[in-house]
């Protein structure tokens, strides 16, 4: 299986903005004082969260300046000393994580575990984009943050610009990173809804379980036998009784006994008279109604 872009975006993203708070943690440039009275013109003073610089065209730079205003005292510095490497930590656990989680040695990456790496990622985003925004607010401001008097100018240095970039990238790789839990609430979900039940199922208490009796059916076929219903062959072969089964079939009449010359047994034909009729035996009527001969 490929590695998810999103994935791929954070473990890219994560380190850089790794790379980018570290530097601006250790690197004495967050603010920058220039046009001291005292001072050549090209001199200027770069100070950080732990050290201070004084540079000059003319000479290399001097660091472990004296804090002759009370600058590392300021409550902004002090937070920035605390959270800054703080998100240095956490960001080193998340990559841990997200490593372990993408997984670009295996088949199928961890998805849990790397959305919970972004979870991380993210987090230490926001703990550097704090002291760095906090400072920035302040940073004109000589009574929270130190400086001398004007015309001193006070400007942002590089290691406060580093800063942001590096915070906004742990957010974006974080986020991108969190994007994994979408596959694995999917893949978790469709699991469930696989899953037998553990248990029988409860009747709520709006439910009602009727047993309804089943109708007696009239069977399709009837079992005829003799000319007469039978008993299905169900019941017959409890009785030992051997059913015939199918439908009745229209028995025919009984033939009626058919003379065509209409002669008695013993009776001859007599031969037929000069009208062209024969002459027949006479035979005695039984019928209630009066007979031809009679009329």
């Amino acid at each position: 299986m490929r590695t998810p872009v999103a994935m791929t975006l954070g473990m890219v993203l994560a380190p850089c903005g790794l790379l980018l708070n570290l530097t601006s943690t250790l690197a004495p440039g967050w603010r920058l004082l220039k046009g001291f009275l005292d001072q050549p013109v090209d001199v200027v003073l770069y100070q950080g969260l732990w050290d201070m610089c004084r540079e000059q065209s003319s000479s290399e730079r001097q660091c472990g300046q004296t804090d002759e205003w009370g600058y590392f005292g300021a409550q902004p510095v002090l937070v920035a000393r605390g959270l800054m490497p703080t998100s240095l930590a956490t960001t080193g656990l998340g990559l841990l994580l997200a490593s372990l989680g993408v997984r670009c040695w295996r088949d199928e990456p961890h998805f849990a575990l790397a959305g919970s790496s972004g979870v991380v990622l993210f987090a230490a985003g926001l703990l550097s984009l704090i002291p760095v925004s906090w400072y920035s607010h302040f940073l004109q401001d000589r009574t929270v943050l130190p400086a001398p008097a004007s015309p001193v100018t006070l400007q942002v240095s590089y290691s406060l610009v580093l800063g942001y970039l590096g915070s906004c990238l742990l957010l974006l790789g974080g986020f991108s990173l969190a994007l994994s839990f979408a596959p694995w609430c999917e893949g978790h979900c469709r699991r469930r809804r696989k899953a037998p039940p553990a248990g029988p199922r409860r009747g709520s208490v709006s439910t009602v379980c009727v047993d309804w009796p089943e109708p007696a059916l009239t069977p399709a076929i009837k079992y005829y036998s003799g000319g007469q219903h039978r008993p299905p062959p169900a019941q017959q072969g409890a009785a030992g009784v051997k059913a015939k089964v199918g439908f009745p079939m229209p028995r025919p009449p009984p033939k009626a006994y058919a003379n065509p010359a209409d002669v008695l047994h013993g009776e001859r034909e007599q031969p037929a008279d000069s009208h062209g009729a024969s002459s027949r035996s006479t035979r005695p009527c039984r019928s209630p109604l009066p007979c031809d001969s009679d009329l």
